[in-house]
């Protein structure tokens, strides 16, 4: 089946189909991904395990980021871009004939550069709770005093809440894109290199806060700092010109990798 034939715009669910089920396990199968004639992706198979967090190593444009960005339809919004194989989270196709909103809702994304909206730290935590309907003050007060906690800010915020967030350091900025994702109950968050426009200490609260954030969602990080894979992640996949050439876990993957070119990019011959 070719994803990228299918319109951008996925049709209404079936309303006599079961509803749905979503949840933190991310299972791709034999996938490819075409920009136009480019091949960008090469018959990629992966399980993803919930509650865990899995890294995505490999050098600059190995397809890292574009394989990431697949888990929450990104590529749709790309001319030409046509990707085959199956996509499953939980028991959802994810190419199927679903709602690409409700997808999004369950797979939250954080950007490389913080991307906070140019309003307040409250308006920006209840922008996406409002957008699927939830209106009433006392819940979005609750749904925003529980994301900055689950993202460690409550204490440092909540004396703020109606400043703009455009006002906060980068550190800030970032774990509050962090808290607006989590703000809608995600099953699955996705960074891409969301650390690398930061100091040490700010990089440091992220990786905290990553630590913490997996007892209740999976988390899915690209990473150019081979360090911090090695420090916050359970497993780790090595990317190399479109494919996936090795996976396992992380102890294993930077001790005792099996395969030769693993070994020449994490001991620094490349890349």
């Amino acid at each position: 089946m070719l994803f990228g034939r299918r319109k951008k715009t996925a049709k209404a669910p079936d309303e006599t189909a079961a509803p749905a089920h979503y949840s933190g396990r991310i299972d791709v199968k034999n996938a490819d991904l075409f920009y136009g004639d480019f091949q960008a992706l090469k018959n990629i198979s992966i399980e993803i395990p919930e509650k865990q967090i899995t890294a995505f190593i490999g050098p600059t444009g190995c397809g890292k980021s574009t394989f990431l960005k697949c888990f929450n339809r990104m590529n749709d919004l790309i001319q030409g871009c046509k990707i085959t194989g199956e996509f499953r989270i939980g028991d959802v196709d994810i190419y199927g004939d679903i709602d690409v909103n409700d997808l999004r809702k369950n797979v939250g994304m954080v950007f490389q550069k913080p991307n906070p909206f140019p309003m307040s730290v409250y308006d920006n935590i209840a922008y996406g709770p409002r957008t699927f309907g939830i209106k009433k003050r006392a819940e979005l007060d609750e749904i925003v005093e529980r994301s900055l906690v689950q993202a460690a800010m409550w204490d440092e915020l909540k004396d703020r809440l109606n400043k703009s967030a455009l006002g906060l350091s980068g550190g800030q900025q970032q774990r509050l894109c962090i808290a607006r994702a989590l703000a809608v109950g995600p099953e699955i968050i996705l960074m891409d290199e969301p650390t690398s426009a930061l100091d040490p200490i700010s990089t440091g609260k992220i990786e905290e806060l990553c630590m913490e954030l997996k007892k209740d969602v999976t988390v899915v990080i690209v990473t150019h700092n081979m360090q911090q894979a090695v420090r916050i992640s359970d497993k780790t996949a090595f990317f190399l010109l479109g494919d996936l050439i090795e996976y396992g876990d992380t102890d294993q993957i930077f001790t005792s990798p099996k395969q030769k070119q693993t070994e020449n990019y994490i001991t620094g011959r490349f890349g």
